[in-house]
């Protein structure tokens, strides 16, 4: 049984951790298997957003033990080593240039909670739980914390990297982590409505909007950042999918990026 499922279908992939007798706990090997899904998906012209979802009863429940006991032999060099692939991988996930959305239905523990926190948007169901366990293995959440920390803020990060509680998924949807909450029964509704507004929207657009948030959060708004985003908004419009968004709206039919699927 392959640890992962890639789905493409519709302009959508659908990317399964598929470890549910370990509740999809990473190992080094799952870790590359990712990082190389990430990558085929980031290269496929027809894929337009990428779900990231989990197999059984959890999301991500973080590492795998056995993953665990073979690190506690390593040498600093191969301890590196393996954070660099986990780091690298999260990395590949928050860089894509396409939208990504975490579908979380259970657990989502320790590096699993980096996934959520790596997606463009997340959405879970009342049974998801979370935990940045890592302070009560005598570690610290440091390959995630970037992701984590934009999500959910420093003030809250003190708090939950420190304490490793278990949080529920009302207060993930308070402090950031996931983007919304919905009945367990309604969650793929709520997911298929989030696709149809995403595939509506123009794939370089989302390519560029993406970029711009990562060059505006939290940049003062001065005279240069008036004057790149002003230099953004010019380069865009004069694009064939900016003019083809602007003839599309003002000749009332739908742009051509829709007709492709």
């Amino acid at each position: 049984m392959t640890d992962l499922l890639v789905e493409k279908k519709g302009g959508v992939a659908r990317v399964t951790l598929n470890r549910p007798d370990v509740r999809n706990a990473f190992d080094d090997a799952l870790i590359a298997h990712l990082r190389k899904a990430f990558a085929d998906v980031e290269k496929d012209p027809a894929v337009r957003v990428m779900v990231l979802a989990g197999n059984g009863s959890a999301f991500c429940a973080g590492g795998d033990l056995n993953w665990m006991r073979r690190m506690a032999g390593y040498s600093y060099e191969q301890n590196l080593a393996d954070a660099q692939g986990l780091a690298e991988m999260l990395a590949a996930l928050d860089r894509m240039s396409k939208p990504t959305i975490a579908r979380v239905h259970g657990a989502a523990f320790a590096g699993g909670t980096g996934l959520v926190a790596a997606c463009d948007i997340a959405v879970g169901t009342p049974e998801a739980k979370f935990c940045f366990s890592e302070a009560k293995l005598g570690l610290s959440p440091a390959t995630i914390s970037p992701h984590v920390m934009r999500a959910i803020g420093e003030r809250a990060a003190r708090r939950y990297f420190l304490t490793a509680e278990v949080f529920d998924a009302e207060e993930a949807h308070r402090i950031g982590l996931l983007s919304a909450l919905v009945a367990s029964s309604d969650l793929d509704s709520f997911l298929n409505e989030l696709l149809r507004h995403l595939l509506a929207g123009g794939p370089e657009a989302h390519k560029k909007i993406k970029e711009l948030v990562r060059t505006v959060s939290g940049r003062p708004l001065d005279d240069a950042l008036v004057a790149e985003t002003a230099k953004r908004i010019a380069e865009i419009r004069g694009t064939p999918e900016g003019k083809e968004g602007a003839s599309s709206f003002l000749e009332k039919r739908k742009p051509s990026w829709t007709a492709k699927r």
